[in-house]
């Protein structure tokens, strides 16, 4: 009996396209604060995303930051949100355990759809960035009113 090449590879194909599948944003976990090689369940900083009628709002969690330490950048559809820790301390300290990171990061969120970046405001309050994006004109609902002929 004569097999074919294409009908015993195909398992292994099934088998990779799932491993792929499964796989896909295991790296999207890694922190750039953590210590090479760990991986955390989310990226930094943590956001909640919602969004209204004419706005969309975004909540990051940037606790002992301060707006001079922030970059915001928004375009089109994509918010993008930069900022560095500086370490602080002693050179001499000796840590017993060290989980605040310091460092640099940055991180794009894609949003639902395009804002206006001339009219977004950014609020920093007790180590939480809190950001009104308005939806551009193009994205907004719009009532459509319905008539019927006579």
């Amino acid at each position: 009996m004569l097999t074919r090449l294409s009908d015993v590879a195909n398992p292994l194909l099934q088998w990779r396209g799932e491993m792929d599948r499964l796989l896909s944003g295991v790296l999207d976990g890694i922190s750039p604060w953590a210590p090479a090689g760990w991986l955390i369940g989310s990226s930094f900083p943590p956001v909640n995303l919602w969004e209204d009628e004419g706005n969309i709002y975004a909540e990051a969690e940037l606790p002992g930051l301060k707006m001079e330490d922030l970059e915001i950048l928004v375009s089109g559809c994509e918010l993008t949100l930069k900022g560095e820790r500086k370490e602080e301390g002693s050179a001499e300290a000796v840590y017993h355990r060290r989980e605040r990171g310091v460092g640099a990061f940055s991180r794009v969120l894609r949003l639902p759809v395009n804002v206006d970046a001339d009219k977004v405001e950014a609020v920093l309050d007790a180590g939480v960035l809190t950001l009104k994006l308005p939806k551009s004109e193009a994205a907004r609902l719009r009532k459509i009113k319905v008539t019927c002929p006579s």
